[in-house]
């Protein structure tokens, strides 16, 4: 919907290749796991931009049953801080942060953090040597410098092993080799979510401090979120949509103190695309009356008007509503010189049970991820109306599947 080597250009990366897994699936990731380390290996560095990105999003989840491991299929308790953690018996898994930030001269800027989780096979590992796991990880960074109308973003892999990798949920932490998101203390609030992001990657720095400003929301019935009509085809997800945020971005050496706000999803599922479903767009919004919305479209291959739509409203009390109503047309594209790939760039909403219209603005429009999936991440502008009085806000929205 990602390091502290600044004297390397390329991210460090563990010996991924070496290492027979014990797996009986032959899933996108292995297939992920294996293409960089060959590139490694050949001293190639992967983050250099192609015509292709060795894998799609369709690819990744592709359309195999997985019988083995556990499903979404009906709303469940959540339990904090335990469900902060990994779920190994779910197939895929993310946490994932974005956030708009300024510095005290009022440049702007975006980041990205995401944390994946794959299983490779169910149950447990049998193998007595420490470097066996069925878990694998991929990380993405990602800052956009609104002043020079540029990303930086870099990619890392590990297994889930040796403390390569891995989530644990008390005190909470989620960390590829050396970047990581934790929490800043072992607090007993359960409704606290106090968090210190790390990463260094190429050609940039994230040292960030989280905390959040509102409660925690479930998407779709309680917690369940559809993404088709085939049972089990859906993800367990929750939000905290308000994490006041503040700290330094380095950028080619140039240190910035920045202020602003993030949001952090967590998704657990084994779910995949519906056949004829290439890609998804997703929109986080946060708007300066405190209110924030998510909406987000799985696109139908050949037939918009079958795209599978969901969305969230949360008010500024922090009680969040399901959106069935709204619409979200283009207008406006931009063509990657890397890629040759174009992507829509510039929205409007309009959400009639609210009165809301939006219109979102990319900060910058090349603001595509070249790794080892090629998406479209980036940091946009929100401005529109609520019945008759002005909004303004920010957000973030990801492509996927363009290609």
């Amino acid at each position: 919907m990602v390091p502290l080597m600044p004297s390397s250009p390329r991210a460090r990366r563990s010996p991924t290749p070496r290492v027979n897994f014990r797996t009986r699936s032959k899933v996108g990731w292995l297939l992920v796991t294996i293409t960089v380390g060959l590139a490694t290996i050949a001293g190639c560095d992967p983050h250099e931009t192609s015509t292709k990105a060795p894998l799609s999003i369709a690819e990744f989840l592709e359309t195999d049953d997985h019988n083995e491991f556990n499903r979404a299929l009906r709303p469940t308790a959540f339990v904090f801080p335990r469900d902060h953690g990994a779920h190994p018996g779910f197939k895929n898994e993310w946490w994932y942060v974005t956030g708009n930030l300024t510095d005290t001269h009022g440049s702007r800027f975006g980041f990205q953090f995401t944390l994946f989780r794959n299983a490779i096979s169910a149950g447990s590992i049998t193998s007595a040597s420490n470097w066996a796991t069925n878990q694998v990880y991929l990380a993405h960074a990602a800052v956009t410098d609104g002043n020079q109308d540029r990303i930086y973003h870099d990619e890392r892999f590990s297994r889930g092993a040796m403390g390569l990798a891995g989530v644990v949920h008390d005190p909470f932490k989620a960390w590829l080799e050396d970047w990581s998101l934790a929490a800043e203390s072992n607090s007993t609030c359960t409704t606290c979510f106090n968090v210190r992001l790390h990463a260094i990657g190429n050609g940039f720095n994230i040292d960030l401090n989280l905390i959040n400003t509102k409660p925690y929301i479930l998407h779709g019935d309680s917690g369940l979120s559809r993404k088709s009509e085939t049972p089990g085809n859906a993800s367990y997800y929750y939000s905290y949509t308000r994490l006041q945020t503040e700290g330094r971005i380095t950028i080619a050496d140039q240190d910035y103190s920045v202020q602003g706000e993030s949001w952090l999803d967590h998704e657990w599922s084994t779910s995949s695309l519906e056949k004829d479903q290439v890609g998804w767009d997703w929109f986080s919004i946060q708007l300066a009356d405190r209110s924030e919305i998510m909406l987000f479209q799985l696109r139908h291959r050949y037939d918009p008007n079958k795209n599978f739509i969901y969305g969230t409203f949360v008010g500024d009390d922090g009680v969040s509503y399901r959106l069935a109503d709204f619409t979200i047309d283009t207008v406006g594209y931009w063509v990657s010189p890397a890629s040759g790939v174009t992507y829509p760039s510039g929205w409007t909403v309009v959400i009639p049970s609210h009165d809301i219209t939006l219109t979102l603005t990319p900060i910058v429009r090349a603001q595509e991820i070249n790794a080892s999936f090629r998406y479209w991440e980036g940091a946009v502008d929100v401005n529109g109306f609520a019945a008759s009085k002005k909004l303004n806000g920010h957000g973030y929205v990801e492509l996927t599947g363009y290609d």
